[in-house]
Formats: structure tokens, C-alpha cells, sequence
């Protein structure tokens, strides 16, 4: 199959040449030397030869194909599935150094596809090739995808949560994660009907990524390590336990919800106890942010309010309850209650 068409061909190689570059700046030249940055070059380079090779071989006539160059983007497609799965671990564990059995693990896959294509090369055995191994080594690139998934299962539920948000370096993990997904089911869609729906797809998507990517706010924390949790210091249910008296007597008591400006170290004094030891207790015991704690209680103030004051307008109700805009009640009380404050209240009408 060749194409002649000198748009595709530009979008398709303008793809190839800048996952490059940025899978060369990943490996060699990026001074932080996180293990994720390294991983996510080593991700980008096999992409990159991957869709290299699929470029090659559709503006190319078949009679004129280099089959050494075809094998060399079939082998590096089988090692884009690990790079999926060790770099989002790398990144979800926060890995400082690059441990040993990850390292045999990538030999181990790297000396099958070297020697299978050192025994039975593609230029020799193309049949081999395109009726069993190719298929094989989509079946581990597959394998790899879905286990990466189970890597991000906590990001995920915390991406649908009404309680929690997901940092801009989580969301990145997702985007990355779903963009190869996107990639691989675009080849196989291309190995059955359509051979360069991957290769476009990989365009789009790699400037996808970069549209995220160009945000200051985002660049300035996407290829940092995520924040840390406080699993390993979590306070004990008896503590606990009396902390979350506290705090429910404390917020019942002085309504301190409805101060818009109030703050977490506002709160901390008022029970006795570090900031730091609050938020570990909100994210750690409690499961939620400091916003999300805050907004529940708002919730609860506006819903007793939209039951029992109907003369008031809605925003009215809103600014009462504690939040700080209009917009933001909305949002919030949808999010949670799962209705808008106007619906809600239409039920006590």
C-alpha cells in the first residue's frame, strides 16, 4: 500500500520529527535525571521509530522498501508497551533509581525481538513475520496497555470522584495513558483495513499532548514527581476519631464554612493542632481536600437553605452558605448533589 499525498506525508513525518526531538531531549539531554523523564523518552523514541517505519512504508514503493528498516520499526513496537507501563509506575511511585529486575525485564524483551530477527530476519521470512510474529507482537504491546491501566486505577477513580481532584500531573498520566491507547487501537484498526489511521493518529495526538504541554502552569509541573501522600504516617482511629469531633463540633458551632476567606491554618489553631497534621488528616484519614471538607459543609448549609427560604434568589442562598461565587456554588452543589440548586429546590415548592 503507497500513498501520494503531500499533505498526509507532511503531517505524518512532522509527527516523526519532533517525537524525536523530544525523545532525544528526554534520554540525553533533561538535567533533572528523573527515572519518569528517562522512561517517557525511551516511550517517545520506540513510538517515534514505530511510526517512522509506518511512514517509510506507505510513501514508499514496495519495490524500493528497505525490509531491514521495516523490521527495525516492528522491533521497536514491541518495546513500547513496556515503556508504557514502567513509565507511568515510575511516575505513580515516584522511582528514584531504575530498580533491577525493571532493567531484566526490558533485556528480556529486547534479547527475544534480537534474536528472533537475528534468526529469522525479515528480509528471509517475511511471511514468519506478517503471520505470527507481527501478530505477537501486538498481543504484548495489548498485554502491556491494559496492565498499564491498572497502574493508573487510583487516578482514574479519583478522576470521576465528586470529593476529589486530580493534580495537572495526574491528568498528564492520563492524557499520555489514553493517547497510546488511542495509538494502539489505531493500529490494529490499520493492520485489518486502514495502515495509516496509526500513523495519523500518532500526529494528532503527539500535538495533543503538546497543546497540554505548552501551558506554563502545566510545564512547570508535569514532569515533576506527584505530590506526596501521607499513607506511610497515617494517624491512628483513635486520634482520628477525636480529631473529626473536633473539627464537626468546631464547623457546626462557629460556621466557620461560611467564611469565603477562611484557611486550613485558620482551623488548625482553633483545634490545637499543626497544619500539617490537619491536612494529613483531611487527605490520609478523611479521603478528601481541604476545599472539598469545606464545600460538604456548604452543601448541607445551602441545602437546608433552599428548603426553607424560598423568597431568597438562589445566589443569595449560595453566598450565604459560604461560597465565594455564583458559579462556583453551582458547579459544586451539581457536582455533589447531583441536581442544580434550582432543581433541588423545585422539589419543596
Amino acid at each position: 500500500m503507497m500513498f501520494d499525498n503531500p499533505l498526509l506525508f507532511f503531517i505524518c513525518s512532522l509527527g516523526v520529527f519532533n517525537g524525536l526531538l523530544v525523545s532525544i531531549y528526554f534520554l540525553l539531554l533533561d538535567k533533572t535525571k528523573r527515572v519518569p523523564n528517562f522512561l517517557f523518552g525511551l516511550l517517545t523514541f520506540f513510538l517515534t521509530v514505530r511510526i517512522g517505519k509506518s511512514v517509510y512504508t506507505i510513501f514508499t514503493p514496495r519495490e524500493e522498501r528497505n525490509l531491514w528498516i521495516v523490521q527495525i520499526g516492528l522491533s521497536a513496537c514491541f518495546l513500547i508497551g513496556i515503556s508504557l507501563y514502567y513509565y507511568l509506575k515510575s511516575s505513580v511511585t515516584k522511582t528514584k533509581k531504575i530498580p533491577l529486575n525493571w532493567k531484566i525485564h526490558f533485556l528480556i524483551l529486547f534479547l527475544v525481538i534480537l534474536i528472533v530477527g537475528i534468526i529469522k530476519p525479515y528480509a528471509i521470512d517475511t511471511l514468519f513475520w506478517n503471520t505470527y510474529f507481527v501478530k505477537f507482537i501486538y498481543l504484548v504491546w495489548g498485554i502491556y496497555v491494559v496492565m498499564s491501566g491498572f497502574i493508573l486505577k487510583d487516578v482514574f477513580n479519583k478522576l470521576f470522584s465528586k470529593k476529589e481532584t486530580c493534580t495537572t500531573s495526574e491528568v498528564w498520566l492520563v492524557a499520555v495513558y489514553m493517547s497510546n491507547l488511542l495509538i494502539y487501537l489505531a493500529y490494529i484498526i490499520g493492520y485489518f483495513y486502514f495502515y495509516f489511521v496509526g500513523t495519523v493518529t500518532f500526529s494528532f495526538v503527539f500535538y495533543g499532548l503538546v497543546l497540554f504541554f505548552l501551558s506554563k502552569k502545566n510545564r512547570e509541573s508535569i514532569f515533576k514527581d506527584l505530590p506526596e501522600k501521607y499513607s506511610a504516617k497515617k494517624i491512628e482511629s483513635k486520634e482520628a476519631d477525636y480529631l473529626k469531633l473536633q473539627l464537626d463540633t468546631l464547623m457546626k458551632e462557629e460556621e466557620l464554612y461560611k467564611n469565603t476567606a477562611i484557611k486550613l491554618s485558620d482551623i488548625s489553631v482553633k483545634i490545637g493542632v499543626s497544619s500539617h497534621k490537619l491536612s494529613q488528616f483531611l487527605n490520609d484519614n478523611l479521603g478528601k481536600s481541604f476545599a472539598t471538607f469545606l464545600n460538604e459543609y456548604r452543601i448541607e448549609e445551602a441545602k437546608k437553605l433552599l428548603k426553607e427560604n424560598h423568597k431568597i434568589t438562589l445566589e443569595s442562598i449560595g453566598f450565604e452558605a459560604g461560597f465565594s461565587s455564583k458559579s462556583n456554588f453551582y458547579a459544586t452543589f451539581k457536582k455533589v448533589v447531583g441536581q442544580t440548586p434550582a432543581q433541588y429546590q423545585k422539589q419543596f415548592l
